[in-house]
C-alpha cells in the first residue's frame, strides 16, 4: 500500500448557467508533488450518469495513466447531480479516490433532491455507499482505497494556498477561466 501519494489528478467542473442543459466541461490537473504536469479536459452531461465513464476514459487514454496514484474530486458530483460512481472508477483503474468538500454537506437535502429526479435512487445509493464525510485538516472528505490517515497526509501535502489541495484548486481556476474568460470564485 502506498504511504505517500506524489502523482495525483484533481477534477472539477466548469461553471454553467442554472437553466443549462447538455454537457458541462470538466478539467483535471495532474500534479507530481506540487508541480502541475498536465491538464485533461472533457465533458459530462448535466445531471447525467456518465461522469465515471468519462473520467475513466480521460485518465486511461492519457499519457499520465501509468504514473497516477490517486484521483481527487471536488465533490461527489459534477455538472449538477451527475454523481460520480467512484466504485466504477476504482474497479476500472485500480486507483484510490478522495472526494473533497470545503464544508460538510446537507445530506438530507441532497437525498431529497436526488429522490425527486429520474435515476436519483441509484445516485443516492452511490453517495450512501461511499459513507459519511469525515473532517480532515479543516475540510471534509469521503474516500475509497485509502485510509483516513493517508487522506489527511494528502490534504496537508497538497494544500499550499488554503485548505483545498492544489490539484483541485487549479482545476477549479482553469475550468472557470475556460468558460468565463477569467478565473474567479472560491474553490
Amino acid at each position: 500500500m502506498i504511504k505517500h501519494f506524489s502523482n495525483v489528478i484533481g477534477f472539477d467542473d466548469a461553471p454553467f448557467p442554472a437553466g443549462h442543459r447538455g454537457t458541462v466541461q470538466v478539467v483535471g490537473t495532474i500534479f507530481a508533488r506540487l508541480q502541475m504536469n498536465g491538464i485533461l479536459i472533457g465533458r459530462v452531461k448535466r445531471d447525467g450518469t456518465d461522469a465515471a465513464e468519462k473520467l475513466t476514459a480521460l485518465i486511461s487514454q492519457s499519457k499520465f495513466a501509468q504514473t497516477l496514484q490517486l484521483i481527487m474530486l471536488q465533490g461527489i458530483s459534477l455538472a449538477g447531480f451527475n454523481v460520480v460512481d467512484v466504485f466504477f472508477i476504482h474497479a476500472e483503474l485500480g486507483l484510490p479516490l478522495l472526494v473533497v468538500s470545503r464544508r460538510r454537506l446537507d445530506m438530507v437535502a441532497i437525498r431529497d433532491a436526488l429522490l425527486k429526479m429520474r435515476g436519483g435512487r441509484r445516485k443516492w445509493a452511490l453517495i450512501e455507499r461511499l459513507g459519511p464525510m469525515e473532517p480532515v485538516a479543516q475540510i471534509y472528505v469521503q474516500r475509497l482505497g485509502l485510509t483516513l490517515e493517508q487522506a489527511a497526509t494528502v490534504v496537508r501535502q497538497f494544500s499550499t494556498a488554503g485548505h483545498i489541495p492544489e490539484p483541485l484548486r487549479m482545476a477549479h481556476l482553469i475550468a472557470g477561466a475556460i468558460v468565463t474568460g477569467e478565473s474567479s470564485g472560491r474553490v
